[in-house]
């Protein structure tokens, strides 16, 4: 771990959250010396979680994504290099090489390199209409897509494929939902969030296949007309929307020798084995006081805003001469249609799963070896920041008390008596 204070530029590559926010959050610090912004996209940085809700729906403008306007980089020093693809590292002579051939000489290079959408693996992938949803241009080419439609099929029942079924659904059009596993959020979710979720898309008109596989998208004409399924059902389509997770964007600091596992290693510090490169973001695994039973060796990596941020503003901290190991308690939203869904913790595996309120407002409080680890709420969010306050100062909590509708839950988490 490096403690010390960085005295020449430092270079991010990736302009997305995690990126801006160290960024930006060095320059509150008072951090003096050069600061480039390296992004492949021609945007400036902004957020991507509207992209499949508010701005898919047309309640989000373009302009209401960007993290701050044109002027806030130049106020503040901070070089934004748009549509600038990083090509390697070179870790003796302390630069990054382009891929138009320039270098970029660093004190400190921060990979926030993020993750990209996993393929489809089965042939027919690459035809016209078969989407995915990641950044901003595929969001401007679904919302393109989404009026020409009329028979949808997600393949994926995660956060973006639901979000975006949501509001597919919400414009009359026919959407059905293909899962591998047997419902929606299988990896995310208790069984009662996932069968609430299921119930509340159907309610809106989709239809659900569990348990299903894709074995081949078919078209006409180099468009897509339909999706085989691996019982030799078709399904007709056209437009198809991918959603079965992603892959972090790791090959750079493979190739430069930096060790990688489904992510970027770092060290509670967020730094890796070379002291002059750190990583944060979708990109990083790192070890986490509440990864506890749910990796082997205690590392996770996340893929949300709370983390990109948090980790931003904590190497941020350390590269100002201020270090603290990473501890930040992960929490989660997804809005689908009138419903909002919030995680706080990591449930999975979880031992004992215990509902607390009634209807379309609840919470699910889950327990690994008989300590809270996770709570899902939905459309609760008294109970969503209450559970924060208790997971991230670990508060003994018993399935008992959380099952009691008389516990005062608030009150435990504000240590009153």
């Amino acid at each position: 771990m490096t403690a010390g204070l960085v005295t020449a530029g430092l270079v991010v590559v990736g302009a997305g959250q995690a990126g801006f926010q160290v960024a930006a959050s060095l320059r509150e610090a008072g951090f003096a010396e050069p600061i480039t912004l390296v992004g492949d996209e021609p945007d400036l940085p902004y957020q991507r979680p509207p992209l499949s809700k508010g701005y898919l729906a047309g309640r989000t403008d373009r302009q209401g994504l960007h993290l701050r306007a044109a002027g806030y980089f130049a106020e503040h020093g901070i070089v934004h290099r748009a549509e600038t693809r990083a090509a390697g590292i070179d870790r003796d002579g302390t630069r990054l090489l382009l891929a138009d051939g320039g270098v970029l000489p660093y004190g400190h290079l921060v990979l926030a390199t993020g993750a990209r959408n996993r393929p489809l693996p089965v042939p027919g992938a690459e035809l016209e209409g078969v989407r995915q949803l990641r950044g901003l241009s595929d969001a401007d080419a679904l919302k393109g897509a989404i009026e020409a439609a009329n028979r949808i099929v997600v393949v994926g029942a995660g956060f973006i494929g639901l979000e975006f079924a949501a509001v597919a659904a919400a414009r009359g059009l026919s959407v059905t939902v293909v899962e591998a596993a047997g419902r929606p959020m299988a990896r995310a979710v208790s069984g009662q969030t996932s069968e609430f979720f299921r119930r509340a898309h159907e309610a809106l008109g989709v239809r659900f296949l569990f348990e299903a596989g894709v074995s081949a998208i078919e078209g006409a004409g180099g468009r897509v007309s339909g999706v085989r399924l691996s019982n030799g059902e078709t399904l007709p389509a056209d437009l198809v929307l991918v959603g079965i997770g992603v892959l972090p964007n790791q090959e750079l600091a493979a190739q430069a020798g930096l060790a990688v596992a489904d992510g970027i290693r770092v060290d509670a510090w967020l730094a890796t084995a070379d002291p002059a490169v750190s990583a944060i973001g979708d990109c990083a695994r790192f070890p986490s006081p509440f990864a506890t039973g749910v990796t082997p060796d205690g590392t996770v990596r996340i893929e949300s805003v709370q983390n990109a941020i948090d980790q931003g503003r904590c190497l941020a901290a350390r590269l100002a001469g201020r270090p603290a190991p990473y501890a930040a308690l992960p929490w989660f939203w997804s809005d689908q249609g009138r419903h909002k869904l919030q995680i706080a913790g990591l449930g999975a595996p979880a031992d004992a799963s215990v509902p607390r309120g009634t209807g379309d407002a609840f919470s699910v409080f889950r327990f690994r070896d008989g300590r809270l680890s996770a709570v899902e709420s939905v459309d609760r969010a008294g109970d969503h920041m209450i559970a924060r306050r208790l997971l991230a100062a670990g508060t003994p909590l018993t399935p008992e008390q959380a099952a009691d509708p008389g516990f005062d839950l608030k009150a435990l988490a504000m240590g009153r008596p």
